[in-house]
């Protein structure tokens, strides 16, 4: 039996612990902590998302749980995911601080938010943190197919998520192939390359034949292959553009012209670049 928030559109993915993500959510990542921060959570949750990304190091995480508690939305209702820092110690005490800072008792998702020290060392801590009941699922974020495997052959509870920078135009077949096979879903961030995606000719081309804004191409691109996604925004309008991405489908020759538009080589790893 599956629990756990779903968006008001009803589209969630099942994790392989049993927990629901919505497909859709807004990212908060370099939106300052403050009023930008709350508006631009409460548009969406007031537009029917129902899924909240954050981080530790993102310094936003008292916005997050303000504008939850302003919304009026039921916590149950709304799936919040944050990050372990890893320069910090201590996976458990940190996830401690961000409910602090979040006004919450426990949230949907905490990821280590990059593999900094080797993919081993915060794991324990993880685990820890979800026996504890702070986080009812964890995971990972920007570990390649290879630091995947290690997280799985050492530890006690497999991540059910792995957070990385994807799209049409980073299409990393090997790593989302690797995380099929080990039953960890695969969620992408960045789907736009932070706007630089939105002008690409063949984005457009496909567009304008499906009567859609660039934007929501590579973001049902995503959807179709079972992503869930989370575009950032801090405006209403595009908030709400971002989330009219499930009455309509991309054929089979729109997703092939997409795919094709990869830059990665069909990568198994997460990042091109390290920046840590």
């Amino acid at each position: 039996m599956t629990v756990g928030p779903v968006a008001a559109d009803g589209h969630a993915r099942v994790l392989a612990d049993g927990n629901q993500m919505p497909m859709l959510g807004l990212g908060v990542w370099q939106v300052p902590n403050g009023p930008e921060c709350v508006n631009a959570i409460r548009w969406a949750l007031d537009l029917g998302y129902r899924h909240i990304d954050t981080a530790q190091a993102y310094g936003n995480e008292e916005s997050v749980g303000k504008a939850l508690r302003d919304s009026g939305v039921p916590r149950d209702q709304v799936f919040i995911t944050t990050k372990f820092y890893p320069r910090r110690k201590d996976p458990v005490a940190e996830a401690q601080q961000s409910l602090r800072r979040l006004g919450v008792d426990q949230v949907d998702l905490y990821l280590i938010h990059w593999p900094q020290g080797g993919a081993l060392w915060a794991w324990p801590g993880m685990q820890r943190a979800h026996e504890l009941g702070f986080a009812r699922s964890i995971g990972i974020s920007n570990f390649s197919a290879r630091e995947l495997e290690e997280v799985i052959a050492e530890g006690t509870i497999p991540p059910a998520v792995n957070q990385v920078q994807f799209s049409s135009l980073q299409y990393r077949r090997a790593l989302l192939d690797a995380c099929q096979r080990r039953s960890v879903a695969l969620e992408a961030y960045s789907p736009l390359g932070t706007g630089r995606h939105l002008s690409n000719e063949t984005v457009n081309r496909v567009a304008k034949r499906v009567g859609r804004t660039p934007a929501q191409v590579l973001l049902r691109w995503c959807l179709q292959h079972d992503l869930p996604v989370i575009p950032k925004s801090t405006h209403r309008e595009r908030i709400y553009e971002n989330a009219q991405i499930f009455d309509f489908v991309l054929s089979k020759e729109d997703m092939a012209q997409l795919d094709a538009l990869d830059q990665t080589n069909g990568t198994d790893r997460a990042l091109e670049r390290k920046w840590w």
